[in-house]
Formats: structure tokens, C-alpha cells, sequence
């Protein structure tokens, strides 16, 4: 289906620049639909975009500069290479591009940012007997899992599933509370007695797919199935059945009954997007509405210099609509500006649906009144960002004033080493763009270092080889570009006091960095400053606004370090018992692991039940189930 793209050169002049390659290249780049990438000199990506006529729009390109957005512009001067993956048709372009800016996260493309505010509901189907839970971690979950959201109001959020799991009989807790019984809530009828598997995996399954239809917005439809199985009960004279049905049927009355919009036809389902921005922030709101009902109110936010609003909500959409079911796709879709590639986008969700969606931006009567109303809580809503930014600009400022910057440092970098006396020693990288953390650039190491082992530890070192490590690429290319890249840092932050700051400056010296970045160190105790060569810490308030955002900073980096340590303590105790079975390697281990989630569980599984899972076939099912049972 999808064409390989051509190889990029090594090295190459911007394109622009070069107007004999240039017109070549264009001419090799067909009018059929499909994904392009613009690349910079160091075979950088700079932009991912879509077309349903790759030549037609890599030309416009090039026109004219007066016609492209400043940002956009930027880019073009910075593009010495096109790459493209030809596809069968727009809609394959459409899903095919949102997969890849998720993966390379390009600097040029409209990316929304992870605003922890948001919270989603996820709902583990990957699991037999699936979990319902809120999170503002949308990296959990497993292939077949499901996130519905991201939600504005944590509280109404949080409301909606407590009133959830009293109408219907769901696990209550993450663990059970006692190893051969299940706990209060079976008797009181809350839990269907999961712990124990007193229901089937099957059975419990069907009750998560109900609660599931309140999160799509069909709480009409499931309140229409209900109401039909309970009038069958009633008719078979199973009234204990009607009753308990009746029951769930109140409670979801009850859920909606403050939810109705004002609307003339309110048989009819659609969303209404809509975005409210300043110089720097976009703040956007989706309203889900369902038969006359605001079933759901989303939020986004993205940076308001990246995109015309159009391309802004477009982008919200095609990621929002990405991973949704066809139940889930309305008819129609509000949207307060036009948007760049509406058809692409209405065909794809067409076909997505199966049956024709609209996309309008609606000028006169009640569609665009709900439009100003979707608006207008979206302005609210950035209203409350422009505050935080306001201090967060006020920490920048400080900051920049407290270590003499020549400008405000918008990238700042932090790092943190974490072990046991030495035993799986990582370090974390964490990223704040703005005073916030940007999550997409976070990133783990394992230390390599072989004098770095279980009862020998050496921040030091391990620091130094991070570092090293992370700014590798720069040292062996001296021409590849520091200022203004956005992937070079302004200012690093180092997790320690003097030792391990000298540390980090002695390998930057030796990698002739240490002139183009500014590195300091923050120790814990008293929240010290250091910087290179100063014997004696800066003169800071802690509690100053500058200080506190290195603190933000580290505390950030020691917690994703942390939580990285602990997985990889945890994967190694749990492979430890694993490895002592002849036959059972790494791969295998990862499969018996990710199908029974815990040794006790392999321990406690039949023959039968172990060569179940893929690559373990009876003969090796045998031996697992030999070396736990000893005769």
C-alpha cells in the first residue's frame, strides 16, 4: 500500500538555496495522495505533513514566503531534503500522518501539549477482567486499552465514575483486600466478586461495555437497552432482576439530568470545537453533545504560534478522532473556523463511521450560538493558563537574573542518577520548554559503566557518562547547529552539589562544549547553587521564584528516575526465577510474564494453561511447570 520514500543525503544545502535541485526534486514528487517529510541538512525531521496531491502541495511551498505563516516560513529556509510515502487514498494519508508526528514529535507541527489539568478515563481491555480508572498518563495503556477524554473538570470527572460504580457491580479496588474471600462490597452488591472469579471474565466484560456507552455519550442508547431488558424480566416474572435494572436505569437518569442543552433538534448527535488564544497559548474545547445532551467536554492546548487556528483545530481533531470507535463519531461536527483539509478529514471519519459525517463552520443561528458558547468557555479556560504562564514567565525572569543569562532560557534540561549501592543504576533526563514539562523529550538511560555494579556506586562517573552520551552528537559535529536548535538546551541542571557538577564540566570541557552551554548544580539540603569553577554556592532565597523552578526541575528528574530504578528492580526480580529454567529466555519470559502479570500466577497455572501463551509449546509448558512443583 504505502511506496518507500527516497534516502536523504548526508549533507546538503537548504533547498531553497539550490533551486536547480529543488525543481528536481519537486518534479520526482507525484500528484497522488500520501505523507511528506521535510528535513533539515543533519537529517533532522522538520514537519510531517498530508496531501491528497504530494506535488501540488510541496510547491506551494516554495511560492511564495508572503503566503506562510512566520513559523512555517522559518521552516522553509531550514529544508534540504523531501521525503514521501505515496498511499492509496487520502484517509490512509490522514491516519498514517497523526502516527507519525506522535512518534518523531517534529518541531514544526502543531503539537498539543501535556497539560497535566486534563484527566481521562481508561479502561484496561487488554485485562480479563478490565480495570476503569482516572489518569493523566496517557502512556499506561496497552494496545487494545482505551482512553476516553481528556476531561476539563477532574471533580465532575471523578463524580460521574463514584456514581458509576454504585449503578452497576464493578471491581472496586486495584487489589484484592483478602487471598480467599471477596470483601464487603460483594455483599453489598457493588463487586460481582472478581478476586475470586466468582463471574466470568466474559460476563464482567459486558458490564464494562455498558459503562463504556456513558463515556462514548450513549447514555440514551444504553438507557433505551435497559429499559427493554427490564420490561423482559418483569414480563417473566423475575422482578428481583427488573428491580435491580430499574435501579441502574434511575441512576443514569440521574447522571444526565443536568446536562441538556438548549437546542431546537435535539435528536441529533454532534461535536462543536472551538479555541480561544493570545500570542502564545491556544486553548481549545470540544463539546460532546448527544441527543440535546452535553454528554462530554474536552479539553486541549496548544502552542497558538505553531498553526493558524484552522490547522490548530484540525489537529485536535484528527487526534481525537483518531483511536475512537464508530459509535463514537457524530453526524456532525461544529468548528469555529474552516479548517485547511476538512474533506480529507470528513472522508476519513466517514469511513470510519460508515455512514456521512459533516464538518460546517456554522455563521447564523443556534449551531453558531453554540459555537460562541463553546468558545466562550475555552476563553475562560485560557484565562486560568495566562495566569500560570504569568508566573511561570515571572520564575523564568528570575531565574535568568539569578545566573546572569544572556536570554531567558527556554529549554532547560535536567538530570539524576538512581540506584541501590550501585545495583541497576540509571539516570533520567527531564525537559521543562517554558517553566513546563515537556514529556516527549523526557528520556532514560541505563549506565553502562562496568565499574558501576551492585555494591559500587559513582554518581560522578554515571553523570559524566550521560552526559556524555546525551551531548555525543555535537562533539563529533562541530558544524551541526547550537543556538536557536531547539533540541540544544539553554541551560542544564545537574541533580548534586560541587562533585557532581565538576564532574559534568570536566567531560564538557573535554567534548569543547562547556563555552556553548550553561550548566549549575542544585544540591538538596539547603537548595544550593553552584556554578562552574565557584567554590561557594550563589546567594538565593529558596523560596524565590527562580529557585523554586529548579526545584520544580529537579524534583521532576529525581521522580522519573525513581520510577524508572524501581521498573528495572522489579523486571529483574521478576526474570530472576525465570532464568533458572533451562529453555526459558529472555523473549519467552517477557510473554509468560505479560500473559499471567506475576510469578505467583505462573506458579499457580496448570500445563494446559502455560502452553497457552504464544512460544511456549507443551514440552517447555512441562518444564515450567516442573521446576515450580519438585516431585
Amino acid at each position: 500500500m504505502f511506496k518507500p520514500a527516497v534516502t536523504t543525503s548526508q549533507k546538503a544545502l537548504p533547498l531553497i538555496k539550490d533551486p536547480e535541485r529543488l525543481e528536481g526534486r519537486l518534479k520526482e514528487i507525484p500528484p497522488a495522495p500520501g505523507v511528506y517529510f521535510m528535513k533539515d541538512e543533519s537529517d533532522r525531521i522538520l514537519y510531517i505533513g498530508k496531501s491528497k496531491k504530494l506535488r501540488s502541495r510541496l510547491r506551494s511551498y516554495f511560492r511564495d514566503s508572503k503566503d506562510l505563516s512566520p513559523r512555517i516560513a522559518l521552516m522553509v529556509q531550514q529544508v534540504a531534503e523531501i521525503e514521501f510515502i505515496v498511499t492509496d487514498t487520502e484517509a490512509e494519508a490522514l491516519a498514517l500522518e497523526a502516527n507519525l508526528v506522535k512518534q518523531h514529535q517534529p518541531y514544526f507541527n502543531v503539537l498539543l501539549k501535556d497539560d497535566k489539568k486534563y484527566p481521562y478515563v481508561l479502561i484496561t481491555w487488554s485485562e480479563n477482567y478490565p480495570r476503569i480508572f482516572v489518569t493523566r498518563n496517557r502512556r499506561l495503556a496497552k494496545k487494545q486499552d482505551k482512553y476516553y477524554g481528556p476531561y476539563t473538570d477532574a471533580g465532575i470527572l471523578r463524580q460521574t465514575l463514584h456514581i458509576i460504580k454504585r449503578i452497576f457491580p464493578l471491581r472496586q479496588r486495584p487489589q484484592p483486600l483478602f487471598k480467599d474471600r471477596p470483601c464487603l462490597n460483594y455483599d453489598l452488591g457493588r463487586c460481582p466478586g472478581v478476586c475470586q472469579q466468582l463471574i466470568s471474565s466474559e460476563e464482567y466484560r459486558k458490564i464494562v461495555q455498558k459503562v463504556a456507552m456513558v463515556f462514548q455519550g450513549r447514555s440514551q442508547e444504553l438507557i433505551d437497552i435497559l429499559t427493554a431488558q427490564m420490561e423482559q424480566a418483569a414480563m417473566a416474572l423475575n422482578f428481583e432482576t427488573a428491580a435491580r435494572i430499574r435501579d441502574q436505569i434511575s441512576g443514569l437518569k440521574s447522571l444526565t439530568a443536568d446536562q441538556k442543552v438548549s437546542l431546537p433538534d435535539d435528536t441529533v448527535s454532534r461535536d462543536a470545537i472551538a479555541l480561544a488564544a493570545d500570542d502564545r497559548h491556544a486553548c481549545i474545547q470540544l463539546f460532546q453533545i448527544r441527543s440535546g445532551r452535553l454528554v462530554g467536554r474536552l479539553g486541549f492546548v496548544a502552542d497558538a504560534q505553531s498553526a493558524t487556528p484552522g490547522e490548530i483545530l484540525q489537529r485536535v481533531l484528527e487526534e481525537h478522532y483518531q483511536n475512537a470507535e464508530p459509535v463514537e463519531i457524530p453526524a456532525d461536527i461544529l468548528v469555529q473556523h474552516e479548517l485547511p483539509e476538512s474533506e480529507i478529514l470528513a472522508d476519513f471519519l466517514t469511513k470510519l463511521k460508515g455512514r456521512k459525517v459533516t464538518i460546517l463552520a456554522p455563521q447564523r443561528q443556534s449551531k453558531a450560538e453554540l459555537i460562541e458558547m463553546v468558545e466562550r468557555n475555552a476563553g475562560y479556560e485560557l484565562s486560568r493558563i495566562q495566569r500560570f504562564s504569568d508566573r511561570n514567565s515571572q520564575a523564568i525572569q528570575d531565574l535568568a537574573n539569578i545566573l546572569d543569562l544572556p536570554d531567558l532560557p527556554r529549554r532547560i534540561e535536567g538530570y539524576d542518577i538512581s540506584h541501590i549501592q550501585g545495583a541497576n543504576a540509571v539516570a533520567s533526563q527531564v525537559v521543562f520548554i517554558d517553566g513546563l514539562p515537556a514529556k516527549q523529550h523526557y528520556r532514560h538511560y541505563k549506565i553502562k559503566n562496568p565499574t558501576v555494579t551492585a555494591g559500587h556506586s559513582d554518581d560522578f562517573a554515571s553523570l559524566a557518562e550521560v552526559i556524555r552520551r546525551r551531548f555525543r552528537k555535537y562533539a563529533e559535529d562541530p558544524q551541526l547547529e547550537r543556538v536557536g536548535n531547539p533540541d540544544f538546551p539553554d541551560l542544564v541542571m545537574i541533580d548534586g552539589g560541587k562533585g557532581q557538577l565538576s564532574s559534568v564540566v570536566a567531560v564538557l570541557q573535554e567534548m569543547n562544549l562547556l563555552e556553548d552551554l550553561r550548566v549549575v548544580s542544585l544540591a538538596k539540603q539547603r537548595e544550593e547553587i553552584f556554578l562552574p569553577g565557584e567554590s561557594l554556592p550563589l546567594q538565593t532565597d529558596p523560596e524565590q521564584p527562580g529557585v523554586q523552578l529548579l526545584r520544580r526541575l529537579r524534583d521532576e528528574a529525581h521522580r522519573f528516575a525513581v520510577t524508572f530504578h524501581r521498573q528495572q528492580r522489579t523486571d529483574k526480580l521478576r526474570r530472576s526465577r525465570l532464568d533458572e529454567i533451562p529453555g526459558l529466555g529472555f523473549q519467552r519470559q517477557k510473554l509468560l510474564l505479560a500473559h499471567f502479570n506475576s510469578i505467583d500466577y505462573i506458579r499457580e497455572a496448570s500445563v494446559k494453561q502455560l502452553a497457552e501463551v504464544p512460544g511456549i509449546g507443551l514440552r517447555l509448558a512441562q518444564e515450567i511447570y516442573d521446576y515450580f512443583h519438585p516431585a
